[in-house]
């Protein structure tokens, strides 16, 4: 039995806990060590997630399983592009996947971008993540490539985009 709430600041701790055991586990076989672990405590310190969550720069959701947080996403319109969606962050407990909640998630971050009126939905994926096949199996299509700075490292990835 699974429930999707929206998280409130309160959850800053619990997302933390779900992306330090998702990130080793996903990326550990595509990033030095050493980059996991900044980029954690770049995306995820305390401080940035509570005023995305305080100031609603991305809209957070939880999934729980039999009441235990297993699961999130996180979206808002693209800052260049209001007529545009992106998925930020989409991590499951990785005992939790293939159990169907990325769909599941992806599917209501989507239902949420339709109730705002618009009708594309953006994500970024690392270049050597196996998550690509995923998100073309929920019909993203890679739009093109980015490269993004985080401190002294480089995110090498595709954009990936539905229409819904």
């Amino acid at each position: 039995m699974y429930l999707i709430r929206p998280a409130t600041p309160d959850d800053v701790e619990t997302i933390r806990s779900i992306a330090e055991q998702t990130w080793w586990d996903a990326y550990s076989p595509i990033l030095e060590k050493e980059q996991i672990a900044f980029m954690l405590d770049e995306i995820y310190s305390i401080k940035k997630l509570a005023s995305q969550l305080t100031h609603h720069t991305q809209t957070y959701l939880l999934l729980t399983e039999d009441e235990k947080p297993v699961a999130f996403a996180a979206y808002s319109p693209r800052e260049e592009d209001p007529e545009i969606y992106k998925l930020h962050k989409l991590y499951c407990l990785p005992e939790t996947q293939g159990k169907g909640y990325g769909k599941i998630l992806i599917d209501e971050v989507a239902k949420k971008t339709i109730e705002a009126g618009k009708h594309i939905l953006d994500l970024n994926v690392n270049r050597y993540n196996k998550a690509k096949t995923f998100y073309e199996k929920m019909g993203f299509e890679v739009a093109y490539e980015e490269d993004v700075p985080i401190g002294k490292y480089w995110m090498n990835d595709y954009v990936m985009r539905k229409e819904l």
